[in-house]
């Protein structure tokens, strides 16, 4: 009667294993670090590991290894301890200057025999391991001028199109959009196509005049709409980045919280997030661009651009054919003579319009403006102020061989800054500029005393556990602490190969999710001790327990797990971590309570033929 199939105890074994071996790496700390990158223009070499031997050295401090990534174009100092880190970094922000970024970091330490096997640590919340916490305001009156500048064109293209002729449309400083048409115009037919393009826009017609305010209902909107979309645009670059398991959300009318467990320095971070290069692809105005520099006199239509590799004057349209943000993808890669490039794919409406273009001006100059905003901290009074300056700089001009539309490739960019861009473009352009208006560092040392405490709960919680078992239900106390242990075992494994977060609500769903077992062997033991009782043979008693509790066992974790998993569909930060823990447990102590402890006791008991009593 007492039977358990041997192909359940090899799928016992193999989880056992397996779970073993993907939960290993979380014994292994990580080092304290220092990560040395380069800024533009130089490079990441043996000659720089010699100079950074040698700042640590007269600093007085000894790191364990000094490695060199030449691939990632970066450079790994492991120290010993917080302290180290810390003295290492000020040392070498001094001593390398300013054309070297020094960020902190923690480099694992999991052995390489593990790592084949694509084994790696648990990933921890930025209560855990630390990180750096953002707080962004986002300029929503620079996304109310972008989109008027864009209805502002758009009137000059249907204007344009039609062949209506106009002397200007111009955004006035009260935020209207005023077309002032030529005396012969018709202004009927002009309002008519401009009311049928932009609907939403409220026209008043006095003359040849043609005034064009956007309602508050829809300025609401727009800045609703750019908070919206920056939301999307930085989740999707720290996407790109790497960083596992960040916060993201939204605070008040106009700010974005963003925290990123694990980035113990803010300066790349702000770097990627708050980025906003770009690229626009204009044609080249014919014209003498160094008489227009010399006078100043630009022709109609046109805008004078520098040339990044002459340093020389471009004219440029100003009507843009493309930019960055109509970029479905963009991937790194290299031109046919070896050289760095961007290969971007436009979308439906901008593929067209390259089409179109390149179809007309084959053999003619095509210009590609870089555009990047770059923040600047200045002291004005005694207080910090925050500025932007905005660079547009040409980094391609080339003439048009063939046709092309949505696909093709731009040069004129280094490695670095092809990759960057590449990242930026695939992740989107934001809506509007934004801030860092706070800034914080959550010390690693904070999330290890975090770590400490939360481990220290579990394994109290587990002890406690233990000696109530072993007190109470005596052998069968030990059955069940050995299937607590393998729980706790797969949990961890688990949650490592699919790179779950571990934060402290974790830790609190991981200790209810032993309490749950608990309860499950409870309901096994109890209805084992009940057949006793009842007369049932020992053998017979243990079969009808498990047979008579595993469906209240399973009624009941059911409904945890439908509980757990509303709470991480619905729920966001640390109650998705929680809920997380929460259904991994369940389901691992639903199969170590009925699997698990019922192979073991079937191993101990099935054999024994005259067995009269059972120790529970």
């Amino acid at each position: 009667m007492l039977e358990f199939p041997r192909w359940k105890y090899a799928i016992i074994l193999l989880v056992v294993f397996l779970s073993a071996l993907y939960a290993l790496p979380n014994i292994y700390p990580q080092d304290p670090s220092v990560q040395v990158t380069a800024s533009r223009g130089v490079e990441v070499d043996e000659a720089l590991r010699t100079r950074v031997g040698e700042v640590l050295q007269t600093a007085g401090v000894a790191p364990k290894s000094v490695d060199l990534d030449e691939d990632a174009g970066n450079l790994l100092v492991r120290l010993h301890d917080l302290d180290e880190q810390t003295q290492a970094s000020e040392a070498l922000r001094t001593g390398l200057g300013e054309n070297y970024t020094v960020a902190l970091n923690l480099a694992p330490t999991v052995p390489d025999w593990l790592t084949r096997f694509g084994a790696k640590p648990m990933l921890l919340g930025l209560d855990l391991q630390g990180g750096v916490h953002f707080v962004m305001q986002v300029d929503q009156q620079a996304a109310l001028e972008r989109r008027l500048d864009a209805y502002a064109e758009e009137a000059r293209a249907i204007l344009r199109d039609n062949r209506i002729r106009y002397e200007s449309v111009e955004r006035r400083a009260d935020g209207s959009i005023l077309a002032v048409l030529d005396p012969a115009a018709d202004v009927s037919r002009a309002n008519s196509l401009l009311a049928a393009d932009q609907p939403v826009l409220i026209r008043n017609v006095s003359g040849q005049r043609i005034a064009m305010r956007v309602p508050d209902s829809e300025l609401q909107q727009i800045s609703a709409d750019a908070i919206d979309q920056n939301i999307t645009t930085l989740r999707n670059r720290i996407d790109e980045i790497g960083v596992a398991e960040p916060v993201i959300q939204r605070q008040g009318n106009n700010r974005v919280v963003v925290q990123l467990p694990g980035v113990q320095d803010t300066a790349e971070a702000k770097r990627m997030i708050g980025a906003t290069a770009t690229l626009a692809y204009h044609s080249v105005v014919e014209g003498d661009a160094f008489e227009a520099q010399r006078t100043g006199i630009v022709p109609p239509g046109a805008r004078l651009y520098t040339d990044r590799r002459t340093g020389g004057p471009v004219l440029l349209n100003r009507r843009v054919i493309a930019t960055g943000e109509e970029m479905v993808t963009a991937q790194s890669t290299y031109d046919e003579n070896g050289l760095p490039a961007v290969s971007v794919t436009l979308n439906a409406a901008a593929g067209s319009r390259m089409f179109d273009f390149t179809s007309a001006n084959v053999g003619r100059p095509m210009g590609v403006v870089y555009i990047e905003r770059i923040p600047q901290v200045r002291m004005v009074n005694g207080e910090e102020e925050r500025t932007f300056r905005v660079s547009e700089e040409v980094i391609s001009v080339a003439n048009v061989n063939a046709v092309f539309g949505r696909n093709f490739i731009t040069t004129g960019l280094d490695k670095a800054e092809a990759d960057d861009l590449a990242r930026l473009l695939r992740s989107g352009s934001l809506a509007a500029p934004m801030d860092f208006v706070e800034e914080r560092i959550v010390g690693p040392s904070l999330g290890r005393e975090n770590v400490e405490r939360g481990v220290t709960a579990v394994g109290f919680a587990f002890i406690f556990t233990l000696i109530f078992f072993m007190l109470y239900y005596r052998m069968f106390g030990l059955i069940t602490t050995a299937a607590l242990l393998i729980n706790l075992v797969i949990v961890t494994a688990v949650m490592s190969i699919f790179g779950a977060t571990m934060t402290l609500p974790g830790f609190a769903g991981l200790a209810l999710s032993i309490g749950l077992s608990v309860d499950a062997n409870v309901l096994i033991n109890e209805r084992i001790r009940e057949e006793l009782r009842n007369g049932v043979p020992p053998k017979a008693a243990i079969a009808i327990g498990y047979d008579k509790a595993s469906t209240s066992i399973f009624d009941a974790n059911v409904t945890g797990i439908l509980a757990g998993v509303a709470l991480y569909a619905f729920g966001t930060g640390p109650l998705r971590g929680f809920a997380m823990t929460l259904v991994v447990g369940i389901i691992a102590s639903m199969f170590t309570a009925l699997t698990v402890t019922r192979g073991i006791a079937t191993l101990m008991y099935a054999r024994r033929k005259k067995l009269k009593s059972l120790a529970i």
